[in-house]
C-alpha cells in the first residue's frame, strides 16, 4: 500500500484543507447564509450583553449644558464550545487486490480511498451543524442524543415567545396571528437591523397553514419567481403578511439509528433575516499541538499509521458553537388544533 506518510500531501494542513474543500450539499439553514462564521482561539467564548438606554433628548437653551447619558448594564457570559469528534480507518484490504471504483483495471489509488472517507467524514459533519444551527434558530441547541447542550433563553434570562396559530379553527385570525409575530421580532431587534422574516415550518404545520381559510387564496394565487402553486411546490418559500414561510424536513439518525427531527410536528419557528451581529457560528482550535493558539477552523483532518503498519486511522473534528445573541427575536409558531 502506498505510503501515506512520507507525502505532504497527507500532512495536518493538506488533509485539513481537502476536507474543508469537499463541497457541502446538505442544510437549508446553511444555505440560508444566517451565521456568520468567525474563528477563534479559545475553547470559551465570551458574550457581553449592555442593556442601552434609550430616552428622548430635550430641546435645551443655546449655551446650556447637554443631558448626560446613562450608562446601561452590562452582562457578561461565556459559552464552552462543544468538542465534535469522528475517526474512520483505511484498512489493507481496502486496497490489495480490489479493482478501483468506476476503473477498469488496476487497485484504487490510497488517495482516492482516502478522498472518499472523508467526503463521508466530511458529511457526518455537515448535518451535525446543521442540527446545531437549526437548535440555534430554536433558542435551545441539542446534542446528538437530545439533551441540552445551551438554552439561550436561560442563559439571558428571558421567555420564549410562543403564537399559537390555531390552524384547526376557520375563524383564527391569522393575519392577526402574523403580525404578532413581525411585531415582536422588530420590537426585540434592539439596535439590530433586518431585512425580513423567515419561518422554517414542519410539514405538519405546513399542510394545515396552506389550506385555512384566510391563507388558501394567497396561497393559489401566489407566484414566485414564475413558479405558480397550483402547478408546482412552492414549499421553499411562501410570502403571507410580511413572512416568508417554508417548509422544513431536516432529519437524521442519531447514534443508536433512532431519527431525529431537526423541528418538531405541528411547530415552526419564526427568525429575522439580514441581520448583523445576531447569528454566529464559532469554531475553536483542534486539539492539536500544531493548532495551539490558532483561529479555528470549520473542520480538521488528520491520520496515523496504525501499530504493525495494519492500516491508517483517519481523525476528524469540528468544534462549532452556533449562537444567537438575541434570543428574543426568536419565535416558536404551531397550532394547538
Amino acid at each position: 500500500m502506498q505510503n501515506p506518510f512520507s507525502s505532504p500531501a497527507y500532512n495536518l494542513a493538506s488533509m485539513t484543507t481537502a476536507i474543508n474543500r469537499i463541497p457541502n450539499m446538505y442544510g437549508r439553514v446553511r444555505q440560508l447564509g444566517l451565521f456568520q462564521n468567525e474563528g477563534v482561539t479559545n475553547r470559551t467564548i465570551v458574550v457581553e450583553e449592555m442593556n442601552g438606554v434609550l430616552n428622548l433628548l430635550p430641546t435645551m437653551p443655546v449655551g446650556s449644558p447637554g443631558t448626560v447619558g446613562k450608562v446601561g448594564k452590562r452582562n457578561v457570559r461565556s459559552f464552552v464550545i462543544p468538542h465534535i469528534p469522528h475517526d474512520e480507518v483505511v484498512l489493507p484490504e481496502e486496497v490489495q487486490g480490489i479493482r478501483g471504483f468506476g476503473l477498469e483495471d488496476g487497485p484504487d489509488p490510497i488517495s482516492t480511498i482516502m478522498a472518499r472517507k472523508l467526503a463521508g467524514m466530511r458529511a457526518k459533519h455537515a448535518i451535525t451543524l446543521e442540527h446545531l444551527r437549526m437548535g440555534a434558530l430554536k433558542g435551545i441547541v441539542l446534542d446528538a442524543d437530545a439533551t441540552t447542550l445551551y438554552n439561550f433563553y436561560t442563559e439571558f434570562g428571558i421567555s420564549q415567545k410562543t403564537v399559537d396559530f390555531v390552524l384547526g379553527t376557520a375563524t383564527t385570525d391569522v393575519h392577526g396571528k402574523c403580525r404578532e409575530v413581525t411585531r415582536w421580532i422588530e420590537d426585540h431587534l434592539l439596535g439590530e437591523v433586518m431585512s425580513g422574516v423567515r419561518c422554517l415550518v414542519s410539514q405538519e404545520f405546513w399542510d394545515k397553514f396552506i389550506k385555512h381559510d384566510l391563507v388558501k387564496d394567497s396561497y393559489k394565487y401566489f407566484q414566485n419567481n414564475g413558479r405558480n402553486p397550483m402547478r408546482e411546490d412552492v414549499k421553499d418559500g411562501f410570502e403571507f403578511m410580511g413572512i416568508i414561510w417554508e417548509e422544513y424536513r431536516g432529519v437524521a439518525s442519531d447514534k443508536d439509528g433512532n431519527a431525529r427531527r431537526f423541528i418538531a410536528a405541528n411547530d415552526g419557528h419564526a427568525f429575522p433575516v439580514g441581520t448583523v451581529e445576531t447569528f454566529r457560528t464559532h469554531f475553536a482550535p483542534a486539539d492539536f499541538n500544531e493548532t495551539v493558539n490558532t483561529i479555528g477552523q470549520e473542520l480538521y483532518a488528520k491520520q496515523e499509521e496504525r501499530k504493525f503498519g495494519r492500516g491508517i486511522d483517519l481523525h476528524s473534528q469540528s468544534n462549532p458553537l452556533p449562537i444567537c445573541r438575541r434570543p428574543d427575536v426568536l419565535v416558536r409558531v404551531f397550532s394547538s388544533n
